[in-house]
């Protein structure tokens, strides 16, 4: 799959274009396998809210391909028309990426404003190209907006998410990331001018009250195990109140290695060695240690993209055998 070089640029009609041969080529896929019944089953099956995308459209047609192409595999007569579905949904993938990589400026660019203690701006890179390409999945050239104007709202999207899932123990909403973020850029610019502020002000310049203000600042402090929490002549700290969370359960510990044998042996019915290598090292399965995209591609030799497609085709098969558990 070529890749566009980080310089290469794309024009508005350019844009549209590529936009409109992805759907081309997705429309060919969908044509040649419309009338395969597996295929149809998951092509007509609504979805349980109202789709205000085509990415979900798109996702299922996917899985349409997909299916007929596992059923291929027994029935000689599709194998053909599986193949040509495979082939337009390649190239419609191959043009999805070129599209989403004329805007890796824009990724780099959000990267370099939102990089700071919790995210490098190597992994910020990383998750605005899943945003770049998420948006190529979405864009719609009919529409009067450039893919590069698009594309930057769900970059940054994908960079707020990852920073709120891997900054905090407990999960904010992405608006109340955006908050806490703009919170503390307002104090930031009182304190370069050297002028006092209240929490009303700090509320005020964000547009929202005093006490949700309070609220989402609290969310970043952090206090000493060794602070006291009670009063008297032998106060207490609070780490006497806290129990070793790292000590394991003997009971829950047998459940789980028994549940992880059998997992594995299932693993083995439907997915290829790549990919339950893939599966074991993303999610801990050998020694309980998790490990993100960057970090497996570097291990088994691939690149983090690849390493996605083969976690997302490995997944993809596990559900299309969500009883396989139970032979095992």
């Amino acid at each position: 799959m070529a890749r566009t070089k980080r310089s290469e640029r794309l024009t508005a009609d350019e844009e549209k274009d590529l936009a409109r041969a992805i759907h081309k080529a997705e429309a060919t896929a969908l044509t040649t396998i419309s009338e395969v019944e597996v295929a149809s089953d998951i092509l007509d099956n609504s979805p349980s809210r109202v789709e205000k995308t085509r990415a979900g459209s798109v996702d299922r047609l996917e899985a349409a391909i997909e299916a007929v192409w596992q059923a291929s595999k027994s029935i000689d007569a599709l194998r053909e028309t599986a193949k040509r579905a495979r082939q337009a949904w390649a190239e419609a993938e191959a043009l999805r990426w070129k599209l989403a990589m004329s805007g890796r400026r824009i990724a780099h660019g959000e990267a370099r404003k939102l990089a700071g203690p919790f995210m490098s701006e190597e992994d910020l890179v990383q998750e605005g190209y899943i945003g770049l390409l998420r948006a190529a999945k979405r864009f719609d050239p009919e529409r009067d907006i450039r893919f590069s104007t698009y594309a930057r709202w769900w970059v940054r999207a994908q960079m707020t998410r990852a920073i709120d899932h891997t900054g905090r123990p407990v999960r904010l909403p992405g608006c109340a990331v955006e908050q806490t973020r703009n919170l503390r850029k307002a104090m930031k610019r009182f304190d370069s001018d050297g002028a006092a502020y209240s929490m009303a002000e700090l509320a005020d310049e964000v547009g929202i009250d005093a006490r949700r203000a309070e609220l989402l600042l609290s969310q970043g402090q952090t206090i000493s195990l060794e602070q006291p929490v009670d009063e008297g002549p032998r106060p207490r700290s609070l780490e006497r109140f806290l129990h070793d969370t790292d000590a394991e359960d003997p009971q829950e510990e047998a459940v789980m290695t028994q549940e992880l044998a059998r997992m594995k042996d299932a693993f083995a019915l439907v997915l290829t060695e790549r990919q339950q290598m893939v599966l074991s090292r993303r999610y801990g399965l050998e020694d309980g240690e998790y490990r993100t995209l960057s970090r497996v591609g570097k291990e088994m030799a691939l690149s983090r993209e690849r390493v996605r497609q083969i976690e997302r085709e490995a997944l993809h098969r596990l559900r299309a055998y969500a009883n396989i558990r139970e032979a095992v």
